[in-house]
């Protein structure tokens, strides 16, 4: 019988960037067929990772593999109703030989005990593609709802 997975989380890098590019690479092919543009991308991970106020990545490893199982990221909402800052993850990818192990559960529950631990954090979102069936399934089963709110966007790039 196999036993569960050691996985280990954390804090993305500069010597993550290529993995996470090609997580975030794959991720937009994987859930919107999109292919993105790869100095763009690769700049903007860049910067993300190199200054973390504006998007911080969290990486899991599993079993001391080689490479990342995993990322997910943390960009801020201010709320002024809730006087309080809201993580948002984005750019949530495990890698296909990792999945159905445990490894989203393991960063979101670092992320998690990340934003309790600060009074000024008042709770986690984010968005899921409607179609993403599994997605949706996997963050109810962490406590998670949906929030009563659609994401609509103006994208000029």
């Amino acid at each position: 019988m196999k036993s569960d997975p050691t996985i280990t989380i954390r804090r993305a890098t500069v010597a993550d960037i290529p993995a996470i590019v090609e997580f975030n690479r794959l991720l937009a092919l994987e859930t919107e067929s999109k292919r993105l543009d790869p100095e763009t991308l690769r700049s903007g991970v860049e910067l993300a990772v190199r200054d973390p106020d504006r998007l911080r990545y969290w990486i899991a490893a599993v079993d001391g593999a080689p490479g990342p199982a995993g990322q997910a990221a943390v960009s801020r909402e201010w709320s002024d109703w809730r006087n309080g800052w809201i993580w948002w993850f984005q750019s949530v990818y495990v890698a296909a030989d990792h999945r159905r192990r445990g490894v989203f559960r393991a960063l979101y529950q670092e992320v998690r005990r990340e934003a309790r631990s600060l009074h000024e954090v008042i709770g986690l979102r984010l968005y899921v593609e409607d179609a993403n069936a599994a997605a949706h399934r996997t963050y109810q089963a962490l406590g998670m709802k949906p929030g009563g709110y659609s994401v609509y966007e103006d994208l000029w790039i």
